[in-house]
């Protein structure tokens, strides 16, 4: 649009919002007595999210002095962060809160802690009511939402104060048709003081995903009426529009307030009043794509070009507000192709809801969002994608408009290097040959397998293998062991032996491996163990990584973490030396996996680090999920908090959705480890209680028992030793079996915290006797480190320091540093030296009266009495006394004691 443009007003009211603004102030009502809740606001970009949380705080302020609200009753608005990093949500949030900066600090430091972001947020509140309006959920980060979600669940939903209406999936009901809600108007009950409960008002994108909390209330903001169309337009235009224009922009627009705002701005006056024809369309790129920009430029890369290219696919360029046309999956496959677009990132956009399936055709939910992608699209992309939809495989119905109109059938025909429909075969392609149409399956399941829903991906691989399994069965056999790998990796043991079951009819290793790994399923480790042996035996040798692949799994499941590290190895030279760039990442992630079952944890940390970049180069999200996963690991156990939330938390943004519970599991442990490396014994126990528990909803069913012997030591230090005990024995069935080499010296550990009197000194030295066996050197110094504290609080000093230092040497030489610490602070408890080897010089750096003070105060004087003896002021007695703890390095007269004793003894 060109031309001079006339000004526009700012906005000062909100139109077609009363059920918006009724919810609003139920919870406004709610709040200021108090009783808090949560309202969720959704809706597309440019319906007015943000103007309607100005409003709810603009008036939760002005209406407390009129209500006779507590003094301070304040609302709150604050924005997604411009930059997203770990907390900068949360970092925002206690800044808009905050009387001063040192306040938002403490409160960030409460939220990371025991109590969570409940706690801090009431500290700053400080017993006033407030409502704090979120902008943007879906634009702030995973450990804020994750926080938030979390005060919201725990506050939990009133029991009361029901409204009519028919009731709707969910447990809520439906009123207007647009408006959800839960048991109640929000969260929380009447509390007093500092507990008072604030309401939340939070606004996100309708394709993100809203936490579940039970009891809060959804409300999805519609389009404008006529009349509200006309009034918005009233004001923002300079020059009253004329009816038959209102009535043109509002068809256009389908009443987006968002794009009749855009429009208004870029029509000049002699159009709003008729004299000059309007645009043809109204509505065109220039002003979706000011409205729809910011959504798509926040999308992954491969997201958005992928919309794009959907929206080129359709020819009839989707005219109209409200036309509905249909894209065949097999146009926009041709058209990636032809633009070497990734096609993985469709799931998420089917997930998310911006594009729709029926079939073989693909739809956008939101009309104007597709004219947006289509003008974001480059513009070499117009003349390929004309040319790629126009050759579409024969029989594929090309476009379909929302007339019925569709192209004329052909015979399809496929050649060799035509890329497969990952998301499902048209009619047409059902009468091929089955070994066509399971290599498309095989196809279909990889993509799944690399990025998108793992069971998804296990029920594709599934049915490839059965197609495949008389004309191909080498490809039927690869595509069985990816199924039973993708149904591990979302802890289905049911679906695992499926997969296993269609591999007892075939001969050799596969044979072998089939009934090995469902005897270990069925908990038959004795007539497991041959058969794995065996696969091992034979693939372990073998050249193909994929038989390779299959030799590490089966020397994982017998527990022989050294021979799976090595076979793994192997396999990841032949990918490098075959230049198989796909497989890469998965040999990678099974190897980081066997390098952190056998406590390399360096080697585990290079390995993922490694895989997570191959696979972000090839866009495999859940392969790069697990590396997060392991690389949270390690970071709990060298101690490094920051790198532990980081990849925890990005390893969970992707195994919750795709439903990955061996990379959550590993994740969830991973934060239970660095919480109990802090102190907060309570916190991490009450992380870990899922990950050890049957079911469902309980950790992955292979790393279950892994995690026993850290909830135990959490659970003892919190004081849930019953639970510990019931965990404790349940290992102990397991520990004898000998599917871990460490089980044995874990579970005597186990019965060390759990034992009483002077039994934990049997069960510790029987720990530190099986660690000497299995080789993992830092589960030894957690052991050194747990009896050293045992002996230290029974008054064994002496007794305590080998242990302790046994402990320390090998954190630091495993760069541990928060294990480290530990052991030192306990040595230092103990009177032994601990910051290390004191140099033999540093005792002649002391002054005579330096040295003199030393001695005595070692021998137990008082600052006074060392005062009396030497004829010194105290106060001169303190001063010496700190420039020898600095130049010797230490903190206390006790640890003084342990450095000075040393340089005494004789030789």
């Amino acid at each position: 649009m060109s031309g001079a443009k006339h000004a526009v007003a700012a906005r000062r009211r909100l139109y077609d919002r009363t059920a918006e603004l009724a919810a609003v102030a139920r919870l406004s009502d709610r709040s200021e007595a108090g009783l808090g809740g949560v309202l969720f606001l959704t809706g597309d970009p440019g319906e007015g999210r943000t103007a309607v949380l100005s409003r709810a705080a603009d008036d939760f302020g002005r209406t407390g002095s009129a209500t006779g609200t507590p003094p301070g009753t304040t609302g709150h608005l604050v924005g997604a962060p411009e930059h997203r990093g770990p907390w900068s949500g949360a970092r925002a949030l206690f800044a808009a809160l905050a009387p001063t900066p040192s306040a938002a600090r403490r409160a960030l430091r409460l939220a990371r802690g025991e109590t969570g972001l409940a706690a801090a947020v009431s500290e700053l509140l400080a017993g006033r009511p407030a409502l704090i309006c979120l902008d943007d959920l879906h634009l702030w980060d995973a450990h804020s939402r994750a926080a938030l979600t979390a005060s919201w669940q725990d506050a939990g939903p009133r029991k009361s104060g029901r409204h009519g209406g028919a009731r709707h999936e969910g447990g809520g009901r439906r009123g207007d048709g647009r408006h959800e809600e839960g048991t109640g108007h929000g969260l929380g009950r009447p509390v007093a003081d500092r507990s008072v409960c604030p309401g939340w008002v939070v606004s996100a994108g309708r394709h993100h995903r809203l936490p579940d909390v039970p009891g809060a209330e959804t409300v999805r903001l519609g389009r404008l009426t006529a009349d509200g169309s006309r009034a918005l337009l009233d004001e923002l235009c300079a020059v009253p529009p004329a009816p038959s224009i209102v009535g043109r922009l509002f068809d256009d627009t389908a009443g987006h307030p968002g794009l009749l705002a855009s429009v208004a701005r870029h029509l000049t006056a002699a159009q709003l009043t008729g004299g000059s024809p309007l645009p043809r369309p109204v509505t065109d790129g220039a002003v979706v794509a000011e409205v729809y920009g910011g959504m798509l430029g926040r999308l992954p890369a491969d997201s958005r070009r992928l919309l794009s290219l959907v929206a080129l696919a359709d020819r009839t360029g989707g005219a109209g507000a409200s036309a509905a046309y249909e894209v065949d999956i097999g146009a926009v496959l041709n058209a990636a192709r032809a633009t070497r677009t990734h096609v993985e990132a469709l799931d998420g956009l089917l997930a998310d809801g911006l594009l729709c399936r029926r079939g073989d055709l693909l739809r956008f939910e939101d009309p104007f969002l597709a004219r947006a992608a289509r003008a974001s699209a480059p513009t070499a992309w117009h003349q390929r994608v004309r040319e790629a939809t126009g050759s579409v495989p024969p029989g594929t119905s090309g476009v379909r408009a929302g007339t019925g109109a569709s192209p004329t059938s052909t015979v399809l025909t496929w050649s060799e290097e035509h890329r497969t429909d990952r998301l499902g075969s048209s009619p047409a392609g059902r009468v091929v040959a089955p070994v066509v149409r399971g290599r498309s399956q095989l196809v279909r399941g990889l993509a799944a397998l690399a990025g998108g829903p793992v069971m998804d991906a296990y029920e594709s691989l599934l049915q490839a293998a059965e197609l495949l399994r008389d004309r191909a069965p080498v490809e039927a056999s690869d595509a069985r062991f990816l199924a039973m790998e993708a149904a591990w990796a979302g802890g289905d043991v049911p679906a695992c032996l499926t997969a296993l079951d269609g591999g007892r009819g075939a001969r050799g290793s596969e044979r072998d491996f089939a009934e090995g790994l469902t005897a270990a399923l069925t908990v038959r480790l004795d007539h497991a163990r041959p058969s794995l042996a065996r696969v091992v035996a034979r693939d372990g040798s073998e050249d193909d990584p994929r038989l390779l692949l299959r030799a590490g799994s089966a020397a994982l499941v017998l527990g022989d973490t050294t021979a799976a590290a090595r076979v793994h190895a192997r396999a990841l030279a032949r990918a490098r030396a075959e230049r198989r760039t796909s497989l890469l990442p998965r040999v990678l992630e099974h190897l980081a996996y066997a390098e952190l079952r056998a406590g390399r944890y360096s080697r585990a940390a290079l390995t993922a680090r490694e895989g997570l970049r191959a696979a972000e180069l090839t866009g495999q999200r859940n392969v790069a999920a697990h590396q997060h996963a392991v690389l949270a690991l390690v970071g709990s156990v060298v101690g490094d908090e920051e790198a532990v939330a980081e990849h925890a938390g990005r390893a969970l943004e992707t195994a919750r959705p795709h439903g990955l519970a061996q990379a959550a599991t590993l994740a969830e442990w991973a934060l239970a480890r660095a919480e109990l490396g802090r102190g907060l014994a309570a916190q991490a126990a009450a992380r870990l209680v899922p990950l050890v528990r049957l079911g469902p909803r309980g950790g992955h069913f292979a790393l279950r028992m892994l995690v026993v012997p850290c909830f135990v030591e959490a659970a003892v230090a919190s004081d849930r030793r019953a639970e510990a005990r019931a965990a404790a024995d349940e290992y102990a069935v397991w520990a004898v079996q000998g599917v871990d080499s460490a089980a044995p010296a874990q579970l005597a550990r186990c019965r060390a915290l759990l034992a009483k009197g002077e039994e934990p000194a049997y069960w510790f030295g029987e720990a530190v006797r099986h660690h000497d066996d299995s080789g993992n050197d830092f589960e030894r110094a957690r052991t050194l480190l747990a009896y050293g504290t045992w002996l230290r609080r029974r008054r064994r000093p002496g007794d305590a320091r080998g242990p302790l230092r046994d402990a320390l040497v090998t954190f630091e030489r495993a760069a541990a540093a928060g294990w480290a610490e530990h052991a030192r602070s306990e040595l230092r408890a103990t009177g032994g030296a601990s910051g290390g080897v004191v140099p033999p010089g540093a005792w002649g750096r002391l002054t005579p009266q330096q040295q003199r003070i030393a001695r005595l105060v070692s021998q137990g004087a008082t600052n006074r009495e060392v005062a009396d003896q030497l004829s010194l002021s105290p106060r001169t007695v303190d001063h010496h006394l700190r420039s020898v703890f600095a130049r010797l390095g230490i903190r206390s007269r006790v640890e003084l004691s342990g450095v000075v004793g040393q340089w005494d003894m004789p030789g």
